[in-house]
């Protein structure tokens, strides 16, 4: 009889755990728009729902969690991210753990933030 398979896929083995994700080099390389009505570009938000009005918080949040997640070059990051928002935001973002650790380990003081939202 085999060992007993714990659930799930190895570690390393899934999408979220290839998939590339970028990095910005310094959080003030990110001035983004703060206000306002912004449209997402369709290859970072195909969800048909790519307006978002900066002004209502949740949509402000989901279009960060966005381009967190799907953006594939530094340009994606500068044009649609605010380095001070992010750090603000940052503890009640929803993001893969892969995203969150790799600005956590770029930026310290991310994780500082959500240690004292806690």
């Amino acid at each position: 009889m085999g060992g007993a398979n714990t659930g799930g896929a190895p570690a390393g083995s899934r999408y979220a755990d290839q998939r590339p994700y970028v990095v910005a080099s310094r959080l003030d390389d990110l001035r983004g728009p703060t206000r306002g009505l912004v449209s997402l570009d369709r290859r970072l938000d195909w969800s048909g729902r790519a307006h978002y009005d900066l002004g209502n918080p949740r949509r402000l949040a989901s279009m960060y969690e966005t381009v967190l997640r799907e953006a594939t070059a530094h340009d994606d990051l500068t044009q649609w991210l605010d380095g001070a928002t992010l750090l603000r935001l940052w503890p009640s973002l929803v993001l893969p753990p892969q995203v969150r650790r790799l600005w956590e380990a770029r930026f310290p003081e991310l994780a500082s933030a959500r240690r004292h939202a806690a």
